[in-house]
């Protein structure tokens, strides 16, 4: 059985983790996999993991931060991206085809349905959510409001994120070896990491900045790109550990103490697998609000930026007790690859 896997964005964060992650519990289960990108994306995860793949049109509309300008543009690229994504899956021959968020997901419904071939769409933004349910399956992921909902519209199905086997596995002696490469790092302080998927966005830069003030206690660790280069200029580096694009996440998360995200995505998730404490600033990414505290409850601390130093206060406080509610999720997320497979097989059936 072949799979193609329609992805959006660059290939290397949160869609791509979805992706790659999904593709190795399908061939556990003896699925050859495909990917199809956007012609201009990098795809730095996947070379990495030593995948290759083809080059389509994958039109964007902004996800979360769509307006009605941006689905206007998007709507205009999708013809021509959907009768491509059609001729590959008809070149490929795939017995079933799986969306990827966004446009990667409209993109592999439409395209699947001219192909006559089912799909599946892994959807958390508000544009594949309309779209997707009326050709196939949907999976939908906790950042959207629908999740919440008692009962869901047809053709739709909950699911946490597929995450990598190796999260919940970490080494934590792998990463302390990697951050004494700094000349900042401190063994005898506790660490608390501060992300926001593979791009660093500006309000994550403010938070760590006034974690700064807390940098004789404790271990301050930055991971991630820049979305703009001199966002790094702000940055007192004396005080705080830059350790840029890595790929050892699963051992910082071993190490770490406490782990500062924003309010989505999948680096939320395997922080819970890993039964770590969390805060979230809020209101990072283009000003949205998730609420991810209230799909999670008890297991993580919400924050506005300007109160970060206080809420690590707090995290430290109630350490034992966030711990605990956290280990109440942390299983099943561990395992949701496993059950969102193995829903897309027994459909197939």
């Amino acid at each position: 059985m072949k799979a193609l896997l329609i992805v959006t964005g660059r290939g290397l964060g949160g869609d791509a983790s979805i992706a790659l992650n999904t593709i190795k519990y399908l061939e556990k289960n003896g699925v050859e996999c495909e990917i199809a990108l956007d012609e201009s994306a990098p795809g730095i995860l996947f070379k990495k993991n030593g995948y290759s793949w083809h080059k389509i049109s994958i039109p964007q509309a902004g996800g979360h931060a769509a307006t009605k300008l941006s689905a206007a543009k998007g709507a205009l690229k999708l013809l021509s991206a959907v009768f491509k994504a059609r001729n590959l899956i008809k070149k490929l021959d795939v017995d079933f085809v799986i969306g990827v968020l966004g446009g990667g997901a409209i993109v592999g419904s439409v395209g699947a349905k001219l192909a006559r071939k089912p799909a599946f769409s892994l959807i958390s933004t508000p544009l594949d959510s309309k779209v997707c349910p009326k050709f196939n399956l949907s999976f939908l992921f906790p950042e959207i409001e629908l999740y919440r909902q008692n009962t869901l519209p047809n053709n739709m199905v909950r699911s946490y994120y597929p995450l990598g086997e190796n999260i919940g596995g970490g080494d934590s002696q792998i990463a302390l070896e990697k951050l004494k490469e700094f000349p900042n790092f401190d063994e005898n302080k506790k660490t608390i990491l501060f992300s926001s998927g593979s791009s660093i966005f500006k309000g994550m830069i403010d938070g760590v900045k006034l974690a700064t003030k807390l940098s004789e206690e404790y271990n301050l660790v930055l991971v991630g790109l820049p979305l703009h280069d001199e966002y790094l200029d702000e940055l007192d580096m004396d005080k705080i550990i830059y350790a840029g694009y890595i790929d050892w996440i699963s051992h910082l998360f071993a190490y770490t103490d406490l782990v500062i995200l924003t309010d989505d995505g999948v680096s939320l998730q395997e922080a819970i697998a890993c039964k770590l404490p969390i805060i979230t600033l809020t209101k990072v990414k283009w000003g949205r609000y998730q609420n991810m505290a209230g799909i999670y409850e008890g297991a993580i601390i919400e924050s506005e930026i300007e109160d970060v130093c206080e809420n690590i206060k707090k995290a430290f406080d109630q350490y034992d007790l966030i711990m605990e509610n956290n280990s109440k999720y942390a299983d099943e997320c561990l395992n949701a690859g496993n059950i969102l497979v193995e829903k897309m097989l027994k459909s197939l059936k």
